[in-house]
């Protein structure tokens, strides 16, 4: 199994994210991600991988990946289309820093789910601005 790493850019926030996608979902079903790049490792990436989100410099959820099809953008350029699952897990917030198009993620350096019990706790219970306030202090 492997995963993809990938910035979410213009996105303020999770919440914000779960909005934009619910809105392509009706919009232009299958829900899916286009990227200009086919990933190789394809089979792999399909045995329970996920994308995971970066979000305002730190990764901050996840979605199951459940195909990867050849597709097109409006202009009809071809692209794949990363086929995700609606549901958006949330997973222990990590700084990363910008990078262009998307990377390949090993399991083992995958950020943890937060699931029900780690949601609401510590860091993550603190609103966004704030959060992003106290990090451009070098607080967190």
């Amino acid at each position: 199994m492997l995963h993809l790493i990938k910035l979410s850019v213009g996105v303020r926030d999770l919440a914000h994210l779960a909005t934009i996608q619910a809105h392509r979902a009706v919009a232009e079903p299958p829900l899916r991600h286009q990227t200009r790049m086919q990933p190789k490792r394809r089979d792999q990436l399909l045995a329970g991988g996920s994308i995971y989100w970066v979000i305002a410099g730190h990764v901050r959820a996840r979605q199951r990946l459940l195909d990867i099809i050849e597709d097109a953008w409006d202009d009809g350029t071809p692209c794949a289309g990363l086929v995700l699952d609606p549901r958006l897990v949330p997973v222990a917030a990590r700084p990363m820093k910008p990078f262009q198009g998307w990377r390949y993620l090993d399991p083992a350096a995958a950020p943890a789910d937060l699931g029900e019990a780690g949601a609401g706790k510590g860091l993550d219970a603190l609103p966004e601005a704030l959060r992003r306030e106290l990090a451009a202090l070098c607080l967190i």
